[in-house]
């Protein structure tokens, strides 16, 4: 135990439960990728598994790396980290490659390497980490102009994710305003930035309806909540959630077994967006059960950590991190339950797909991080000293 204890520094047991998600996530994947091997890989099944097993291997180096740092480095490093990823934005929304079919301008191809990587999820990480590290600086948050350095960060991010996923800018806003929430941000504050936020995307959609050519996703957000809400839909429009729904449904108490589900074979994305509803199909109640208890026991780790760092840097990078997973999950399996209207966010680690592997994991190397570094005994000093450590650099102000 104590040679585990240190290479894997940090909570043992949120190691065992990121270990135990990687384990579980090949069934499903290796089931629900089925379909798509017969479809475009020839009939390799193991094609599929061998690049989930590449991602997740990738994805682990890549969270030992970013524990094995002091979460103060990492904040430091967002200062440099988060234009660079506005500038990637800005190169996606360009140059945008198609990947299924899907929108073009959510993946860019990295050329040398010869993979796509979705830019959106790299960028509302180093947006996180910076607006964790700005709000833990000694601020009067009371006037509103005070505001601006963190309002102007997180509209440089959101206008080149906007045009081509309404529902990634929607969850990373998300993600900061309940950061700024948790930071102290004054109420009658946070209800003007949601006022700035409604009419800025109201002019967005007046501006598409003008130039069509900007965007083509108005029409999809349009089309998927009248699906949603509507009583008088076509077969064609909820064609992707009454499969998901009778997946579940035919899944009962204990599922058709692993390999078995028939959804699969007709479902678009059931290694992706609906996967959930595929566990649920084959592992039924009791295994869908289990998934969501692995996840509820990561988020009660993490609330664990956060409350526990000694540095409000540390509580708010945790919350940071934290807060993409918790609402990806609970986006995606809302999803394919019919709770909300299907949105295209992944079932963190259990979805295929590189980019939302990497950069989960290198979020979980983050909290892992500060489980470990932020604690009063590693560098002996006081709560007050540890606070002051956070505002030894400069920032962008």
């Amino acid at each position: 135990m104590g040679t585990v204890q240190k290479y894997l520094k940090g909570d043992q047991f949120l190691w065992g439960l990121i270990l135990l998600l990687m384990v579980v996530s090949f069934l499903p994947i290796y089931s629900a990728s089925s379909s798509l091997a017969y479809k475009f890989g020839g009939g390799n099944t193991f094609k599929f598994l061998t690049k989930h097993l590449i991602h997740l291997v990738l994805g682990g180096v890549l969270m030992y790396a970013v524990h094995r740092l002091n979460f103060r480095i990492i904040g430091k490093l967002s200062v440099a980290i988060l234009p660079f990823a506005i500038v990637l934005l800005i190169i996606t929304l360009a140059q945008g490659t198609e990947m299924g079919g899907a929108n073009a301008s959510r993946w860019v191809r990295i050329p040398v390497l010869g993979f796509t990587f979705q830019t959106s999820a790299f960028a509302s990480l180093a947006l996180l980490v910076w607006l964790a590290r700005w709000f833990a600086k000694p601020r009067d948050l009371e006037p509103f102009k005070s505001l601006y350095w963190p309002l102007g960060a997180i509209a440089a991010t959101l206008i080149f994710i906007l045009p081509a996923d309404f529902s990634t800018t929607a969850i990373i806003f998300a993600m900061a305003f309940l950061l700024m929430f948790v930071a102290g941000t004054p109420l009658k504050h946070l209800g003007k930035i949601v006022g700035i936020a409604i009419a800025g995307l109201t002019l967005f959609i007046l501006i598409v309806m003008v130039f069509p050519n900007i965007s083509n996703r108005v029409s999809t957000w349009q089309a998927r909540i009248v699906n949603f809400v509507g009583d008088d839909v076509s077969d064609d429009a909820s064609y992707q959630t009454d499969l998901a729904k009778m997946a579940i449904a035919e899944g009962q108490v204990f599922g058709k077994g692993p390999g078995k589900s028939v959804q699969k074979n007709f479902l678009p994305q059931s290694n992706s967006d609906f996967v959930f509803a595929i566990i649920t199909e084959e592992y039924g109640l009791v295994g869908a059960s289990a998934v969501i208890l692995i996840y509820v026991g990561l988020f009660r780790r993490f609330v664990r950590i956060a409350r526990r760092a000694h540095t409000k840097f540390g509580t708010l990078l945790v919350l940071a991190a934290a807060s993409g997973m918790m609402l990806q999950t609970l986006v995606n399996m809302s999803v394919a339950t019919n709770m909300m209207p299907v949105t295209g966010q992944t079932l963190p680690f259990l979805s295929a797909g590189g980019s939302s592997i990497w950069m989960t994991c290198i979020a979980l190397g983050i909290i892992l991080s500060v489980s470990h570094t932020d604690v009063k005994k590693v560098v002996g000093q006081s709560e007050q000293e540890l606070e002051e450590l956070d505002t030894l650099t400069p920032d962008m102000q």
